[in-house]
């Protein structure tokens, strides 16, 4: 079965990082409603969906993915590049420990769960403004038991790897070409995003479905074409505050 850690959007979302983004107004109750559909829709496609309590003084703590990279042996829980996210692991923590052993990244080391792009036994770690080497160094020793391999990404005009490039299925990728290179990805194929939705790379694959953002209807019509037809849920209120669809979940295989 399919479980995905959740957390409420926070009452303080206005106060949230921006790095790539000018700050506009966020209506904190249109955000908390496209945040239930997304909820829906993970239960819809047989997710069992566990959401934590509000962080109400953590304004991007709605961003559960950074916390953590979950995979079949371990989780491994990050510390965000950016210091204001870094108390938005401890709550997550204890969740996880139900599930899996935990591991932890260390300072000097940073990391935040939306650069980690796993496919198999292969991670890619996007090295920008909140991931650094010595945060992958420590995932690669955390790793290294298990057989996966760790390879790192240079991410440019982005917030995060996964905002420049997702899974959209089992061997074919949704990227932006301009912000990470398809050479990093050999043995794969790509649906380029439409240039005028830089932004729109970002797809949930959740087993044999997507979850996709109505808002990037010409990336839409090119996923189609391409034979993927996906789950549309509306997180444009979270879009000014960088997030995407999958920072918004810890998803992962609690059988």
């Amino acid at each position: 079965m399919l479980t995905a850690l959740t957390r409420p959007v926070s009452s303080s979302i206005t106060r949230c990082e921006l790095t790539h983004l000018q700050r506009v107004p966020i209506d904190l109750q249109i955000a908390r409603q496209q945040h239930a559909a997304y909820e829906t829709a993970l239960h819809s496609l047989g997710v069992n969906v566990i959401s934590l309590p509000e962080e109400a003084d953590l304004p991007d703590a709605v961003f559960i993915e950074d916390t953590a990279i979950v995979l079949d042996e371990c989780a491994i829980l990050t510390l965000p590049g950016a210091a204001s996210r870094q108390p938005e692991v401890e709550s997550v923590a204890p969740a996880l420990a139900s599930f899996r052993k935990l591991e932890r990244v260390q300072p000097p080391g940073t990391l935040d769960g939306g650069d980690v792009l796993v496919a198999g036994k292969t991670d890619w770690i996007g090295i920008g403004n909140r991931s650094n080497m010595e945060g992958v160094r420590q995932v690669r020793r955390f790793l290294n038991p298990y057989g996966y391999m760790v390879l790192t990404v240079p991410v440019r005009g982005c917030l995060h790897l996964k905002s420049a490039v997702t899974q959209a299925g089992g061997r074919t990728l949704l990227i932006n070409p301009d912000w990470v290179a398809k050479s990093a990805f050999p043995g794969f194929g790509f649906i380029d995003v439409d240039p005028q939705e830089p932004y729109a790379a970002n797809i949930l694959m959740v087993d044999d479905q997507v979850i996709y953002q109505p808002a990037f209807p010409r990336t839409l019509e090119r996923l189609e074409a391409s034979g993927i037809q996906p789950l549309l849920v509306d997180a444009s209120e979270l879009g000014k505050a960088e997030g995407a669809l999958t920072c918004c979940s810890l998803l992962f295989n609690s059988a």
